[in-house]
């Protein structure tokens, strides 16, 4: 299903894309220079307008998404970034074309999201350091004064995320209109966020930013939709500058080669439009029981014990979605993203997209099985605390999370998704712990109550707690249904 949508435009418009004195419809590849004897990568170029017309079918679309998903980009595409950083400032001339610390680092998406398949999650050697492509000379240093390593995350069901984040952004700021001043209690999903009201704005939070928008991608929550991350991340791993966030944004000069490559419009609007429709149509992580009946047993086991020790509390089982119809562009994507949704595109994952679907609710919409709050949380004991638990306080960087409770930005963490624990080793924000026994013990702060209760358990309820999250994977891409259980000879092979 394509359809168009009537709302109201934000920053940059498909007026200003027509317009733009550079613009061919579903244009060609670019050319290799003059002494390069060689061919680009990407074999053409989709215009939105065609992508919300009908022009282009939807199932070229999403194929176009995922061949530029694992595109290997090269120099005729427009790959590197000589004149920028990775944050699109200009810098010093002359530096690395790759250079490992600082980006770009990596040819292609399925570069790092490549376990089970293009999509999914990446091994440490795939880690990434966020906040150093800012740094002009590049850094050639991993230390924590310079950027924030990342292990990468899997990008299945990331459609019915998105979602979920848009529909409590709407409730959140809904609630607040009105609100005297004091500190209150906000409800959406049945997750309860807290704010300090003043004058009728939000003056402090927690859980999320004071501007109540739920950004539900990047580890600390810094990223609003699949289209922002898209677009950032296209120019910082690869130097491929979409033409959204450079070429057609007042904020950056409105120069056809800002990154000073020598190619222009490397990606287009209608391409981000198809590598977002593609991540948003991945399926659904889903649930593999072990063949064996005591195994299974003990599996079921494990899911009653989580819930009985109060992981559920945060990593919630189940959310649901009132409307499973993904529209693009949505509607609190940033400047430098294309956001006129006057002319969308909506899919309904229910319908549409890589099996397994997003699974109907019996009550209307859907149901998102992620284990997540898509909420901020501070896992990390205070310095002094006899016995702290300190791994996820390594950052330093706060890549614009705000302090809470008196304690740094840089030790807050959106709660991590679940549904896909079984597939996505190693585990912690760095992927430096290679099991989820030792990510659960890691667990301090706002959740050390949940650690300690685990922690005295016995070692069999340890192993049934384990078992059953190892049962949460990523399923083949050929499995009609939802979430249902499997046995395991029907589970993907990896690792």
């Amino acid at each position: 299903m394509i359809r168009t949508s009537a709302r109201t435009a934000m920053s940059v418009s498909l007026a200003a894309l027509l317009a733009a004195p550079a613009v061919t419809r579903a244009h060609s590849p670019h050319d290799c220079p003059p002494d390069l004897a060689d061919r680009p990568t990407v074999g053409g170029h989709l215009e939105h307008a065609d992508i919300v017309d009908g022009t282009v079918s939807l199932r070229r679309v999403l194929a176009a998404g995922e061949a530029l998903f694992v595109a290997r980009f090269n120099t005729c595409d427009g790959q590197g970034r000589p004149a920028t950083t990775g944050a699109g400032e200009r810098r010093l001339p002359d530096q690395p074309s790759f250079v490992r610390t600082s980006a770009p680092e990596s040819n292609s998406c399925a570069g790092c999201h490549a376990d089970p398949r293009p999509g999914g999650s990446g091994d440490i050697v795939a880690n990434v350091f966020v906040l150093a492509q800012a740094l002009d000379p590049v850094t050639f240093s991993v230390a924590p004064e310079h950027s924030n390593e990342r292990n990468t995350p899997g990008m299945f069901g990331a459609g019915p995320i998105e979602l979920l984040a848009r529909e409590m952004t709407r409730d959140l700021q809904a609630q607040a209109v009105g609100l005297a001043d004091g500190e209150h209690v906000l409800r959406t999903k049945g997750i309860e966020f807290e704010v300090e009201m003043q004058a009728g704005r939000v003056v402090a939070s927690r859980g999320v930013d004071t501007d109540l928008v739920v950004r539900p991608f990047h580890q600390s929550g810094g990223v609003v939709s699949l289209r922002e991350f898209t677009v950032n991340a296209l120019n910082h791993h690869h130097g491929m500058q979409a033409e959204e966030r450079f070429d057609l944004d007042p904020g950056h000069d409105l120069d056809p080669d800002h990154d000073g490559d020598g190619v222009t419009r490397e990606l287009t609007v209608g391409d981000v439009t198809a590598l977002t429709l593609w991540q948003a149509s991945l399926g659904v992580p889903g649930r593999v029981l072990p063949a064996d009946p005591r195994q299974r047993a003990a599996a079921r086991r494990g899911e009653r014990l989580f819930s009985a020790i109060g992981c559920d509390g945060c990593h919630r089982p189940a959310l649901h979605l009132d409307d499973p119809v993904f529209v693009e562009p949505g509607p609190y994507n940033p400047p430098g993203t294309f956001a006129d949704d006057t002319h969308a595109v909506a899919i309904d994952l229910t319908r549409v997209g890589e099996w397994p679907r997003l699974e109907r609710s019996r009550r209307g919409g859907a149901v998102v099985r992620a284990y997540t709050d898509l909420k901020r949380h501070n896992l990390c004991d205070p310095p002094d605390m006899p016995d702290a638990v300190r791994h996820f306080c390594n950052e330093l960087l706060d890549q614009g999370r705000p302090a809470q409770d008196g304690r740094p930005g840089a030790e807050l963490f959106l709660t991590r998704k679940l549904w896909d624990a079984g597939s996505s080793a190693p585990y912690g924000h760095r992927g430096d712990l290679t099991t989820l026994a030792e990510a659960t013990l890691a667990h301090g702060g706002e959740a050390r109550a949940t650690r300690d209760a685990f922690a005295a358990l016995g070692v069999e309820d340890q192993r049934a707690v384990m078992d059953f999250l190892r049962s949460l994977q990523v399923l083949p891409a050929d499995r009609r249904g939802h979430r249902d259980d499997h046995h395991a000879e029907h589970a993907p092979r990896h690792r």
